[in-house]
This record gives structure tokens, sequence and C-alpha cells, in this order.
């Protein structure tokens, strides 16, 4: 039974809804009698355990708990060496399931560890009794035929000797002679034996035992002499049934016995677990969460909520005590909520203490106290009404003798009922006796002496429950720090009294007090522009933290793009050293045929010759590797034919690139270009304006190209006649590209007949060229298969 302060906190009520998640009746009955405890490990380990078992739920779901009863006075019997009853073995086999399913919800678990996985471990299953149980009984009333070998032969001669007797009784009351003399053509069954329904005028035509006679007397039934030995056999048969029956049932009982004390340890096993999962069922109902216990004495709750309040009503509210204060006043008017947040803590104090997860969110800490004392008496008290003064002072009376440090003191309307100027002396006197003792003290009041008590005193704090004058509605809010008003001018106002009469009022306070209310409402008007700024600088941080969410997303885009840029850089590189590669060994190639034909006439002219085509080949080398290029100081000074405009096709000469004008050059001579995917923003002095123009083809045909002021060539056939594979596909590359960007779209490649390795290695290179269409072969006329003409994308 819980003592009267926790009752009046109505822990009694969190205790019922705890047992309302618990399966069995002993479970229930453990949950009822939870009391908070006050060593701080024993706390502890139950708070772990608890949350332990949330943790579990959450990841695997909550086992099955069954409704269960308590085996053990029936063990204990069966111990004692009596035979036990249908329904007790039902019971055991249900405390049996209910130890193999916690088992294989365990190993479901994966065996996680946690601070309950002792309890698991001491759970032993009884797979062979509880099947042997399940095998005997069809129900409580009935063994099962096979429950032996030789109640199943017992139960078939029973059966058989039945069939025989309504065989015989069936052809007895078919006949026409017995139709007249029976009252019903059927066989039924008086005191276990076959019988048949006989009009009483007719009883002495039938030779047999009369067993029963109907209530009304017109009819009696008769067991016909004929079927009287076989009804015997049933009977003996019924007798040989009932002691096969003891026998199982002795031999079960035995069994039972020789593992009743660790089944009793297993049921109290299953009892504990399901309390802490009951436990955790609850916290989960109250999106509850686990505390940090610490040895300071200190409260510190956030958005706590009282869990008896419905969760769409309840305002969670923010209390602390103990590090810079161990007494708390709180003020305010009447149904502002002290009463409630002064519940509040006491009660999630108490429920934390037996264990239970309470409906914070983090980081809150409680302590573990020696004793919650509580003077808490009106309309909101369900249990009592201590309204009086002198309930109040019996009440603090008790409080002040058992009161140390060690204890969390709740006080509701301190000093009140009786005069004010002494209540209010009264009141600073007992606060001031906490205080010394060194008490976590909480107390409401609506004294401004208390007020200026809490403003005075080094450890104690005023705290005011918010309460809002144009709607005249609490807020439920906890301001820490700030005295209450009672707003009653400011609601008189609201409601309608006249002005003259709340002037009058004001007037009759002294200056004393008047001051003092000044200096709350200029600190309650502090308080609303703090709680403004707070806002806007919440708002503020909220859009800087998404700015510079802003900012990392760009960034890490951007070194992604440099990540893409790099390799495609190393692939361009690979591709020019592959390329220099296949240079130097036709160089090589071509000095060793050199080296060979020495002695020809015309040496010196392939000397000649070949020193030309290396320069070229360097040359070219030398471009493909510094795609970067850069005007020759003898190149004559390019001017543009006329502004640039947005829209104009330019080359941007340091890149070699052609690219399209994104908006007109600004002042400073620069202007933001695109070339391929890349924008970019380059002088106006390294552009060259290209311009469209027809241009005559062989064969009369006409093309556009693009020309400038660089002296490119609008070839159509490119001769590589003599050239080595390697350089055939290099000279075709650089071709196409200068095809492409004088607007031709078809080109005819001369690589002669021969041995056909040029041919088949040009062939080949152009099937697999991004820039090119199709190709044939040249047909009579263009070359035949000495050439190859290309069309271009």
């Amino acid at each position: 039974m819980l003592n009267k302060h926790y009752r009046t906190l109505e822990l009694h009520k969190i205790l019922e809804m705890l047992a309302n998640e618990c399966a069995s009746d002993d479970c229930r009955k453990m949950a009822l009698e939870l009391e908070p405890q006050t060593d701080f490990d024993e706390v502890q380990d139950a708070l772990t355990r608890t949350f332990d078992a949330y943790g579990l739920s959450l990841r695997f779901g909550s086992p099955t708990f069954y409704r269960i009863v308590n085996p053990s006075d029936a063990l204990h019997r069966a111990k004692a060496g009596a035979v036990l009853m249908g329904r007790e073995f039902l019971d055991i086999a249900d405390v049996l399931r209910q130890i193999r399913s916690l088992c294989q919800w365990n190993r479901q678990c994966e065996n996680a560890p946690t601070s309950i996985s002792y309890l698991f471990a001491q759970l032993t299953p009884y797979t062979a009794l509880e099947k042997r149980i399940s095998e005997v009984f069809v129900s409580e009333d009935q063994l099962a035929d096979d429950a032996s070998p030789a109640l199943l032969s017992i139960r078939r001669k029973i059966a058989n000797a039945g069939l025989r007797i309504r065989e015989q009784l069936d052809r007895m009351i078919r006949s026409t002679s017995m139709q007249k003399i029976l009252q019903e053509q059927l066989v039924t069954i008086r005191d276990g034996r076959y019988v048949v329904p006989v009009k009483s005028e007719h009883r002495g035509e039938v030779q047999g035992l009369i067993h029963d006679t109907s209530s009304s007397g017109s009819t009696v039934f008769i067991e016909p002499m004929g079927v009287v030995q076989a009804n015997n056999e049933i009977r003996v048969l019924k007798s040989q049934e009932a002691i096969e029956i003891e026998n199982i049932l002795g031999q079960l009982s035995e069994e039972c016995a020789q593992q009743a004390d660790a089944i009793i340890a297993n049921y109290q096993t299953v009892l504990t677990l399901n309390l802490y999962f009951a436990k955790a069922s609850l916290a989960s109902r109250m999106k509850a969460s686990c505390p940090r216990l610490t040895h300071d004495r200190n409260l510190m709750l956030k958005n706590a909520r009282h869990p008896l309040i419905p969760a769409q009503e309840v305002v969670p509210v923010d209390i602390a005590i103990g590090k810079d204060y161990s007494t708390l006043v709180i003020t305010g008017p009447n149904t502002g909520g002290k009463t409630v947040s002064l519940k509040t803590a006491g009660l999630l104090v108490a429920m934390t203490m037996c264990g239970l997860m309470i409906p914070v969110s983090e980081p809150s800490e409680v302590s573990v106290f020696d004793q919650i004392l509580v003077d808490i008496g009106d309309e909101q008290s369900i249990e009592q009404s201590l309204s009086t003064f002198s309930a109040h002072m019996t009440n603090i009376i008790s409080i002040l003798e058992h009161v140390d440090g060690y204890s969390l003191v709740l006080l509701d309307e301190l000093g009140s009922g009786t005069d004010p100027v002494e209540g209010a002396a009264l009141a600073v006197s007992i606060l001031e006796r906490l205080h010394k003792y060194g008490a976590r003290t909480f107390a409401t009041t609506h004294y401004q002496e208390i007020k200026t008590y809490a403003l005075t005193t080094p450890g104690v704090e005023n705290a005011c429950c918010e309460f809002d004058v144009v709607s005249l509605k609490p807020t439920y809010r906890l301001l820490i720090g700030i005295p209450g008003k009672s707003n009653a001018f400011a609601i008189s106002s609201r409601l309608g009294l006249d002005d003259e009469i709340i002037e009058h009022a004001k007037s009759l306070i002294d200056s004393e007090q008047r001051r003092f209310e000044d200096v709350v409402a200029a600190l309650e008007q502090s308080r609303l522009e703090y709680d403004r700024l707070k806002d806007e600088i919440e708002v503020e941080r909220r859009e800087a933290r998404n700015y510079r969410l802003s900012l990392e997303a760009q960034l890490s885009e951007l070194e992604q793009e440099r990540v893409t840029q790099l390799e495609r850089a190393k692939g361009e590189a690979t591709r020019i050293i592959e390329s220099v590669r296949a240079q130097s060994e036709a160089i090589l190639d071509e000095l060793n045929e050199i080296r060979r034909q020495k002695e020809s006439e015309n040496f010196s002219q392939m000397v000649s010759g070949a020193k030309s085509r290396t320069r070229n080949r360097l040359d070219r080398l030398y471009d493909s590797a510094s795609p970067v290029r850069k005007g020759s100081a003898g190149q004559e000074e390019y001017r543009l034919p006329r502004p640039l405009k947005k829209g104009d096709t330019v080359l941007v000469t340091d890149i070699d690139k052609k690219a399209t004008l994104l908006a007109d050059p600004d002042d400073n001579g620069n202007v933001l270009v695109q070339a391929g995917i890349i924008k970019t923003r380059v002088p106006v002095s390294g552009l060259r304006l290209l311009e469209e123009e027809k241009v005559k083809l062989n064969g009369g045909r006409t093309v556009k190209s693009v020309r400038s002021k660089l002296d490119r060539e609008a070839k159509m056939d490119l001769d590589i006649r003599g050239q080595t594979a390697e350089e055939g596909i290099l000279e075709l590359d650089r071709f196409i590209d200068n095809a492409l960007l004088t607007g031709i779209g078809t080109i005819t490649v001369i690589h002669g007949k021969g041995t056909g390795a040029l041919r088949n290695a040009i062939r080949q290179h152009l099937r697999g060229h991004k820039n090119v269409r199709s190709f044939r072969p040249g047909v009579y006329g263009e070359g035949e298969d000495g050439v190859t003409i290309a069309e271009l994308k």
C-alpha cells in the first residue's frame, strides 16, 4: 500500500496503467505493489533493464506473454505425491509453452546482450513434458484415446461392445411386435447402460431391468435381458478405463513433480520479464525516455508532461532545481498550472524511483531521494481535500519532523487559509527551515512577501506560470527566474469590472507593493522582448544553417567536377603519350629504312624529306600536347570586323575552340562565352569572329564554311599514301577536325591499294570515330578501293 504522499501524487494510477500492460494476474499484482526505491544502484539497475526491454521491443517487437496461472500449488502437491487434475496439468502446460515461446523469441533477437539477458539465460524449455501433457489431454475433462496403448485398447473394446448392443436393440425396436409397446423408436442410455423407452402399460411385455421412469410416469426405460450381459461387459471396461486414467495421471504427476522446483523458478523469471516489458510498453504509450540518474540531488526535466493528462491537452514544461538553487517558489493566478507543475515534478521523480521511464525529452536528469514529502490539497486532488489551514499545518508539521537534506518537498499554496499577513510570515519561516536542512523544495503561493523572500535569498528562486491576459487563459508554461503576477486587476478589467473600482483598488495598495508590482511588470516585459529576440535569432540561425548546407553542396559539386576534369585530362594525356610513342616508332622505322638505302642515288633527297616530315610530326605533337596556343610575334594583329554581340559565334584562340557569346562585352573588355558545356569569361582580344559564307566545292556543290582570319584550307581530300598506319590515323584525325571546323560534310581519304594494311587501319578507325556518320569505298572514277569516302556528322 503506497504511503499518502505517493497517493497524493497519484502514483497508484500510474501503477494501475502498468498493471493493465501485464498479461497474468501475478504480474499485475507485482506491478501494483511497486514502490519507489531509495537505493541508487537498485533504481539504476531497474531503469537500465526497463530501457533495454524498450530497446529490444523497438528492434524486434515485444515478446508474446500469455495469461498463465501460477502452478506452484499444483506442483507442490505433485511433489507430495498427489495426483493432479486436468485443469492443473493444462495450467502447467501453459507455463511451459510461455517459457518455450520466450526462449524462441530470444534466439530470434540474435541473443542481443542486454541487462536482461541473464533472465533469458535462466529459462529452460521443457519441451518433452509440454508435449506429453498436450498429447494426453483433449480438454481439462477428457483424455485422448492414445494417451496410452492400454487406454486405446480399452476404449476400442467399449466402442465395439456398444456397437453390438445398439445393433441388437435396433433390430428389436424395428420389429413389428415391439413398435406398439415402445414410446419412441430409439435407444438411449441410463446409468451408463443401454435401454429402450417402453410405454408404462406395456412394461410387463418386455423382459428386462427397469432403470428409470419419465417424469410423467408414462414411460419406463428398460434394459432388455438380451443386452444385460453386454452392458455388464461395458461396465467392467469402464472400470478398467478409470483405473488406466488414474495410472496415466499418476505417472504424469510424477513427471511434473521431478521438475517442480525448476518450473516454479522459471515461472518467477517469466513474471519478472513480463513486468519489464510491461514497463517498456507503458513507456512506448507515454512516448517516454530514460532520464540520467544522478547523485547530486538535482532535478532537470525537459519538456516534462504529466502522464495522467491526455496527450492532446498536456503542455510540456521545463522544471529544474538543485544546481543553482534548492528552493523554487512558483507564483501565478489560479488555474494557471502551478499545482500541475508541482505534481508533475513529484510524480516523475517517483516513477523514476520505481524503475519507470518518464515522459520527458533528453537530456533530463533525476536524482534518487530518500523520501518525497507532499502537502497538496485543492480541488485538483482526487483522493483528499486538505483545504483548511489546520489540515495544511498538520501535514507540514509531519513533513518538518521527517525532512532532511535528501528529501524532495512539494508544498501547494503555502500559508493559505489564514490571515494573509500571518500566513505569509509563517510561509517564509517554513521555507527558511527547509532551506536550512538542504531539502529540495517546490512551493506555490500568491503572497508577495514570499516572492520578495525568493528575490533576496541566495539559493531560493522565483518561477511563474505564464498567463495570457488578452485571452484570459493560462499558457501553462513554467518560467523560472521570474516572479508571477496575480493579474487580478487585468483579469477583472477584461471581464468588465468598472474601471473606477479598479483604479480605487489600485490606490489602496501601498507604494512599496506598487513598486514591487511595477518591477515584476518590467521583468515580464523584458522577458517577452527576450523571447521575441530569441525567436528571431533562431530563425536567422536556421537560415544560416541552410545557407551553409547549400554552400557545402555547391562545394561538393565543384569538387566532383574537378575530379571529373582531372580524369578527363589524364585520359587526354594518355592519348598524347600513345601518339608520341607511335610517332617515335614511325620515325625510327624511317631512319632504319634510310640507313639501309644510304648507297642509293636519291639518298640526300630521302634524308631531306625525312627531316621535313619529322619536323612536321614534332610540330603536330607539340600542338597536341599544348592545347593553349599563343599567336606568334610576327603574326598580323587581328581586328574584329564589327563589335561583338550576344549570340555571335566566335573562336577562342587560347584553346582553339568554337564558342557562343552569352552576353554583350562588359566595360572591362570581357565577355561570357559557352564552349560545349563549359561557361567561362574571356577577354575580347582573345576572340575571333566566325562568319558563315558559301564556299564552292568540286562538282558544283556548295557547303557552309566557317572561316576566320586564321588561314584554314577547306580541303576535301587527304592523301596519306606511303605513310604507316599510325601516321595515317594521326593525319586523318587532324583532317577531320579541320573539316568540321570549316563546315565540310564529306571527305575523301586517299590511301592507295598496296598491301591493304593502311586501308584496313583507316576504315577500322573510321568505324569507331565519334564524328563520322558513315563511310564507303570509292567507285569507278573516284579511285575505287584505293580511296575511302566518309560522311561527317
